[in-house]
Order: structure tokens, then C-alpha cells, then sequence
């Protein structure tokens, strides 16, 4: 009642990545019905065709119980209707197919044409013959989703949060480091054939450990950034810099792709040097070159070129309380200049009179930036 031989176990040697996948799979078959995935091992290897020896081996299945010809019969009518499946379905498993093996000899059962045929083809090339017929079972016995749900859960989950003043630096199993700047929260998602982190809030400076078989996905808000390895830095905020929500993507070295999920804006790519902004609804502005250090914060500064005074003051608030404030619309609007420490607020408070028409006036316990004109 084997339906596999031992020798068909083997995991391809066409890469490590498919041997971990087959073993990964494998233990998702073995909490399937075993009468199911005998019946797909036998119907798989009937199409390859079955020499004397191992007709005589499947007859003698059969015979030993009624139920493995309705099992036989309902994986191969489940695979005889894998024509109905959805187009995306299939383009979805199309995705990061290998190469296909060299044609063997043995003869094709006519079962397999078209669709079907390259659903049989996807078999032979993902995994060995004992995987193969594990992985029709979890296409046609009724566990096609099953199949596709396994695909798309991920390796590795993880959230990952600093608090207001807080900075935090983060090795991700893949080798890729993500350094989180104040207040940021994101969700890390490593999946079998890509990665993905989802920044809802803050900035990070990533970089990225190079797989090609496995983009690196920013998404943030609207905008998707996408990359295979580099480093560069990703800000969505709603104070201070990035008081509108919009998503600001800096690039310090290699190469990264900026989409909208909107179709209306098309995507752009950026080098090293290179920024550009989203707004909200993930409409992308021009592309800026010549940008700023990415990630300036980690050395523990903050620079402006400029910035309204309120949007600046914000700015160093995200790090921590400032004792400062501005009520004068006329006063929030002066631009400021500069480069400074984030750790020094003090230094900024009173190099303000010295470059801005303004001078600080003491009030509750907290200081007041106030026009020093008449």
C-alpha cells in the first residue's frame, strides 16, 4: 500500500532554498488525510506510467480497500477540473518557478494538457517525485487553497517599536539591519519568495541584505518601495518634518523603485544621492538629487534648510520635550537654517535670536519664541 518508493525521497539538488522548501511542505502534507495523498502519489505517477512491477503494486492497492478507487477517482477529478482555476491563481504560482528539468522518457498521460499540463509541470520541477505527489495532493485533493495559504504565510514575523527619544538598531534573520529612528513602529514579514516590512509610523534607515529571489518591500501608507539590496531611508510622520503624512524615500547608495498604489503616477527609480516624496494618497512628486545624508538622526543631529520655525520646533518635540513654544503665526513662519544637535535643544534655543528676529520670553514655566520687533 506504498504508493512512494524510498528512493523518490530525495529533495532536488537544484538549490538549498528548494530543499528547505520540500522539507517545509512536507510537513504541511503530514497533517493531510494520508488515503488523499496516496491517491495523488498514484495518480501522478500513472501519468509518468507505471512499469509492470509497479501496476501490479497500484492494482493490488486498489483491491485492498473500496475506498482508495473513490479516493483515486476524486483527485483525479479535482485535477481533471484545474482548468476552472483563476487566472491570478495561476500567475501567483508562475512567480519564481525554476528552470525545468531535462525531459525524461517516460510517457505523458493525456490528462495533462493545458492548463493541467503545466500545473503537472510545476510538480516535477519544485520538488522529487515522493514530494511531487505530496504537493499534487495539495493541489487537486481539495487543498489548492491549503496549498497557496502555505505559500503565502511568512517565515518570519515580527513587530518592532521605539518610543519618543528612543533609537533602536535590528538584525533581521535574512542579514538585512534596520536602524529605527523616535517614535516608529513597523512590521517585519519575511515570506519564502520575498520580504516585506510595512512602516506605519516614524523612519528607518534599512539596509538591505541582497537576494534577488527575494525583493524587499517597504510599504508605507500609499507608496511601495522596492529593492533587492541597498540602503536607504524611509520616513512617514505626522509632526514635525513630516507633519503631512506624506512618505519621504532617501537613498544612500544602489538603486530602489518608488510606486504609487494609485496607477495614475508612475513609478520612478532612484540612485544613490537621490529622494523623492509622496503625499498621503501616494501621488509622487520630483525626483530631488543631491539629498542630505539619509539617516542624519543616527549621528545624533537634525538639519534644516529652510524650515518653518513651528515645523522645526516640532521636529525636535518628536525627540523629546523642548520647553519651548511659538503662538505668533508670523513667528512659526520664519524659516530656519542649520544643522544641529538633537541632544542640545538648549543650543538651538538660544542660537535662535542670533539668526532669526526673535528672542525667548519666559511664561509658565516654559519659553516663548516671540517676535523682537517693535
Amino acid at each position: 500500500m506504498r504508493p512512494l518508493d524510498s528512493h523518490r525521497c530525495t529533495p532536488a539538488p537544484s538549490s538549498a532554498a528548494q530543499a528547505r522548501d520540500a522539507a517545509d511542505f512536507a510537513e504541511f502534507i503530514a497533517g493531510q488525510d494520508p488515503l488523499d495523498a496516496a491517491a495523488a502519489g498514484w495518480m501522478v505517477r500513472r501519468q509518468d506510467g507505471l512499469t509492470p512491477e509497479e501496476q501490479a503494486e497500484f492494482e493490488q492497492w486498489l483491491a485492498a480497500d473500496p475506498a482508495h478507487a473513490d479516493a483515486l477517482e476524486q483527485v483525479e477529478g479535482v485535477w481533471g477540473r484545474m482548468d476552472e482555476l483563476p487566472e491570478e491563481s495561476v500567475a501567483a504560482l508562475k512567480t519564481g518557478l525554476p528552470p525545468a528539468p531535462p525531459a525524461r522518457g517516460a510517457p505523458v498521460s493525456p490528462i495533462s494538457p493545458g492548463r493541467r499540463g503545466w500545473m503537472r509541470d510545476l510538480v516535477g520541477r519544485l520538488m522529487p517525485q515522493a514530494a511531487a505527489a505530496a504537493l499534487a495532493f495539495g493541489v487537486v485533493g481539495g487543498g489548492w487553497y491549503g496549498w497557496t495559504a502555505w505559500q503565502g504565510q511568512p517565515t518570519f514575523t515580527q513587530t518592532l517599536a521605539t518610543a519618543r527619544g528612543q533609537q533602536k538598531q535590528v538584525e533581521l534573520p535574512d542579514g538585512s539591519t534596520l536602524w529605527l529612528d523616535t517614535a516608529t513602529q513597523v512590521e517585519v514579514r519575511l515570506y519564502r519568495q520575498r520580504r516585506e516590512v510595512r512602516l506605519s509610523e516614524g523612519q528607518v534607515l534599512f539596509a538591505v541584505q541582497p537576494n534577488a529571489e527575494q525583493p524587499f518591500d517597504v510599504l508605507a501608507g500609499a507608496t511601495r518601495v522596492t529593492v533587492v539590496g541597498t540602503r536607504f531611508a524611509v520616513r512617514r510622520t505626522h509632526s514635525g518634518l513630516g507633519d503631512d503624512g506624506a512618505i519621504g524615500v532617501v537613498v544612500e547608495e544602489g538603486r530602489v523603485r518608488v510606486a504609487a498604489a494609485s496607477t495614475a503616477t508612475a513609478p520612478v527609480e532612484l540612485g544613490a544621492g537621490q529622494s523623492v516624496r509622496a503625499d498621503a494618497a501616494g501621488a509622487l512628486g520630483p525626483v530631488s538629487t543631491g539629498a542630505a545624508a539619509p539617516a542624519a538622526w543616527r549621528e545624533g543631529r537634525i538639519s534644516f534648510d529652510g524650515v518653518p520655525l513651528a515645523q522645526a520646533l516640532a521636529e525636535f518635540e518628536r525627540y523629546g520635550d523642548t520647553g519651548l513654544m511659538v503662538r505668533d503665526p508670523a513667528v512659526a513662519a520664519l524659516k530656519v537654517h542649520g544643522s544641529f544637535e538633537l541632544q542640545q535643544v538648549g543650543a538651538f534655543a538660544r542660537a535662535l535670536p542670533q539668526v532669526l528676529p526673535v528672542r525667548l520670553s519666559r511664561i509658565d514655566g516654559r519659553s516663548e519664541i516671540i517676535s523682537s520687533r517693535p
